[in-house]
């Protein structure tokens, strides 16, 4: 019974050869900012981060950014120079019990060794606003040092409490060079790494660093399963380019990069820019949006940003939805991206999406307004002899199918103007119409 419970602590110690195993991207993750790639922007001379790190000063701080740009190490480190105890949590698998039990450590480590504790909480996101409630009198009375990690803007997924306690660092996906540092490293670490027992091409590392897109632990990953497949010390190109083959991009959807992208390609349709336009449309089929989603957007656009100017727009994008609808993937999203160009192309105006919005103002703000007599219909002789109907002009009977100067707004309000019709497109025609039906009432209404 003895041996069994010897070899079951030999099995799981943390001294066991086991910790050999770590993934590599675990077991090369540097303790010092001189082995950390990236995040220049946060840590270059006299930037509030490298000054705190160097000072030995951690200050609760939000890490905001892509999948392995270093926010887990930038925690560690950051506890590491504060000689502070360093307690880490995901919230992907906490919940506020294990918050409390990190906070009564840190308790016993600041009365019985007089250290100050960093809590550090992964994807923290993921914590409801019970849950983030949970550790923030701790961290107002000094007890915990709150470190979280986040890939989702904290604008929208952290209390506003938690946000005003932490300063937000916005970390940026790795440049390609970056990577490729991060690759050598690993190559040539004898300890952690995989200690020079490895040759492979300049080529098949830039391969590497490309199929990361930014992620230095997708980078790593992918070479240490390239190097699983190496023959004789050599990790060839064929093994990287298999191990490099899958889908690369970031995207997120529903996420932060889904949100920006179709932001981007909506501004860029708007600005007239017809190549961005469809370098942002790929980038989000590349990446795995729906394209009915995308199809669903350009509606928007061909009415907020193209609108009157030419209306055939909107019957582009309608045509262009229901192409992808019948005919699916690759041939409908040639439609879709016909869609884009013509949008990009298009004469804009936003003279609708602006009349409307005033519009709604004026309906919320003025309450319910009687329907002017004149304009009522009159379907009994009741409503004729309330005066229903009375004093109506008929448009058809009139010049041109108008009648100049007759009135269709509520007795008590203000006539409006909310449409400006733009002078781009259709709307130039539009603009001269109405203009010249203004004139024809001011001379009507002249003594």
């Amino acid at each position: 019974m003895h041996e069994a419970k010897s070899a079951l602590t030999d099995l799981f110690s943390s001294d066991s050869t086991a910790a050999d195993d770590r993934p590599l991207a675990d077991r090369i993750r540097p303790a010092t900012l001189d082995g950390f790639a990236g995040q220049r922007h946060l840590l270059e001379a006299g930037k509030p981060l490298l000054r705190a790190i160097e000072q030995g000063r951690a200050h609760s701080m939000i890490f905001w950014g892509p999948p392995g740009t270093g926010k887990t190490t930038l925690a560690r480190i950051s506890a590491s120079t504060t000689d502070s105890h360093f307690s880490a949590l995901s919230a992907v698998m906490a919940g506020v019990r294990d918050i409390r039990s990190a906070v009564a450590e840190a308790g016993q480590h600041r009365q019985m060794r007089g250290r100050g504790t960093v809590l550090f909480l992964d994807e923290v996101h993921r914590f409801n606003k019970s849950q983030q409630d949970a550790f923030l009198p701790f961290v107002e009375d000094g007890t915990l040092t709150f470190i979280g990690a986040t890939t989702e803007n904290p604008s929208f997924e952290l209390n506003n409490a938690l946000l005003s306690r932490a300063r937000v660092y916005v970390l940026k996906a790795l440049t390609e060079e970056d990577i490729l540092i991060v690759l050598r490293r690993a190559l040539a670490d004898a300890d952690k790494g995989l200690g020079g027992a490895f040759s492979i091409s300049d080529d098949a590392l830039d391969a590497i660093a490309a199929a990361a897109d930014g992620d230095a632990r997708r980078a790593l990953n992918l070479l240490e399963l390239a190097a699983d497949l190496a023959a004789d010390g050599e990790i060839s190109d064929e093994a990287v380019a298999e191990v490099a083959s899958g889908g690369r991009r970031r995207f997120d959807k529903q996420g932060e990069y889904f949100y920006d992208q179709i932001s981007a390609l909506h501004k860029s349709i708007r600005g007239t820019d017809p190549d961005a336009s469809l370098y942002w449309l790929s980038r989000m089929l590349d990446g795995g949006c729906d394209p009915l989603y995308v199809a669903r957007r350009l509606i928007r656009v061909a009415s907020e940003d193209v609108g009157n100017a030419d209306p055939r727009a909107l019957q582009v994008t309608l045509d262009a939805w229901q192409v992808y609808e019948r005919l699916g993937s690759p041939e409908g999203e040639l439609a879709i991206a016909q869609a884009v160009v013509y949008l990009a192309c298009a004469p804009k105006s936003n003279a609708v999406y602006r009349a409307f919005g005033a519009a709604m103002q004026d309906a919320r703000d003025k309450g319910s307004l009687e329907v002017p007599m004149h304009l009522r219909n009159a379907p009994t002789r009741l409503m004729k002899d309330l005066g229903y109907g009375d004093g109506y002009r008929h448009a058809h009977d009139e010049d041109g199918a108008v009648a100049p100067g007759e009135s269709y707004f509520p007795d008590d309000m203000e006539p409006g103007r909310y449409y400006h019709p733009v002078p781009r497109g259709l709307e130039i025609r539009i603009r001269e119409k109405l203009e010249d039906i203004a004139r024809r009432a001011r001379e009507r209404n002249r003594p």
